[in-house]
């Protein structure tokens, strides 16, 4: 009989200014052009919804930043650490971020990939996002160029707003 690994235990809490050293050190080994701490810090301020991913050791996996609209949400940012890709962490994010949408009666989810970006345009197809348009030059990229962003949405089940 072979031993079958349990899942790991993962926690989604608020962000805060305490956390953005470690968001930080994410966001600089995750990608070539990353937020700034100002970026975040600015989120924060904002009152956008910001939540990190510890794991069961305390550690943070990853985070996400979005903002909320009239009717849908608009994922800003969402990342996780390249130490633990492959582990569901970002599947795990975005359910949790659907299921905010439910609660803020958010009917849609927007967000923007680098057109380049083919690992996390799959993650969010097999999320059951579709790419819906495209952003050109959005992205800063090498040597002063510009990449262009596509535009994904997703339908938020049980979101409709019914009579209160």
């Amino acid at each position: 009989m072979s031993a079958v690994p349990l899942p790991r235990q993962r926690t989604l809490l608020p962000m805060h200014a305490a956390h953005l050293d470690a968001v930080m050190a994410i966001e600089a080994d995750a990608y070539a052009f990353p937020w700034s701490r100002g970026n975040f810090v600015d989120s924060l301020a904002a009152g956008y919804d910001a939540r990190v991913l510890y794991d069961e050791g305390g550690e943070i996996l990853g985070y996400f930043v979005a903002m909320a609209g009239v009717d849908e949400m608009h994922l800003l940012n969402i990342t996780v650490a390249p130490s633990a890709w492959h582990q569901g962490h970002a599947r795990f994010m975005l359910e949790a971020l659907a299921d905010l949408c439910r609660q803020r009666r958010a009917n849609q989810l927007w967000l923007e990939v680098r057109e380049s970006n083919g690992r996390a345009r799959a993650i969010y197809r097999r999320h059951g996002f579709a790419e819906v348009g495209k952003r050109r030059g959005y992205y800063p990229a090498a040597h002063g160029r510009r990449e262009d962003a596509v535009v994904m949405s997703l339908a938020i089940d049980g979101a409709q707003r019914g009579l209160d």
